[in-house]
């Protein structure tokens, strides 16, 4: 395992790590000690590594993520794993504003909390948070899926497409256009893979409620402009 202290080590070095890897190395493993909050720690990462961070990092740790496992042992400022396309980021406490927007594929585990705008223009991620999440979660969300085990602040869901929502626990408000739904049996099969991947084994895909798009802002209608 490769080790980065970076109370001694530049950013950009662990970085340029991750980044030059040569074709079929042996060593993938990598842990970064001392993050002290620092910004983009192991954003672009396009191989299967593995990266251990031991302690809280700032804005968008592991963006753009296409094939790592990246864990945080601490806590994660705004836009954690945004824009990831594939590959697992594990953040071990909580996570800041705008946790996973915009991502394409791979999987977001967030221990803790999320704080507001988790999950916003979600385009194929799938979110698992262990706690609650803030307002306007799933903002135009895509695709996807946000499961969430706690509660769901204000406006969850707003101007939501084809992104399917699971909570828990009580939703404090739904945005336009999102509505609760039934959970059918593909609902309850896919909640509990997600659940698996997340590695929770405690709680009952049955126990959460699903949420989608009521599809009637695909198309501009005069009768629905107050929700625009």
């Amino acid at each position: 395992m490769r080790v980065f202290d970076l109370a001694t080590t530049s950013l950009r070095e662990l970085n340029s790590a991750l980044h030059t890897i040569a074709p079929g190395a042996n060593d993938m493993n990598f842990e970064v000690v001392n993050p002290r909050g620092s910004h983009s720690v192991a954003v672009g990462i396009d191989q299967p590594v593995t990266v251990e961070v031991r302690g809280s990092v700032g804005y968008y740790c592991a963006g753009m993520n296409d094939g790592g496992a990246v864990t945080v042992h601490g806590s994660a400022g705004p836009g954690v794993a945004e824009n990831m396309m594939s590959g697992t980021v594990v953040i071990e406490g909580d996570a800041s504003q705008y946790a996973g927007a915009t991502g394409r594929g791979g999987l977001l585990v967030i221990k803790g909390n999320a704080a507001s705008r988790c999950g916003i223009s979600m385009k194929g991620i799938d979110i698992v948070v262990q706690g609650n999440i803030g307002h306007m979660s799933a903002f135009m969300g895509q695709s996807g899926h946000l499961v969430v085990l706690g509660n769901a602040g204000d406006a969850l869901g707003d101007s939501l497409y084809e992104a399917k929502l699971f909570v828990r626990g009580e939703v404090k408000s739904l945005g336009a256009d999102c509505i609760q739904k039934e959970m059918r049996p593909e609902h309850i099969e896919k909640l509990a893979e997600l659940l698996e991947r997340a590695g929770i084994s405690d709680v009952k895909p049955q126990e959460f409620k699903r949420y989608g798009s009521g599809r009637t802002l695909y198309n501009f209608n005069i009768d629905n402009a107050d929700a625009y």
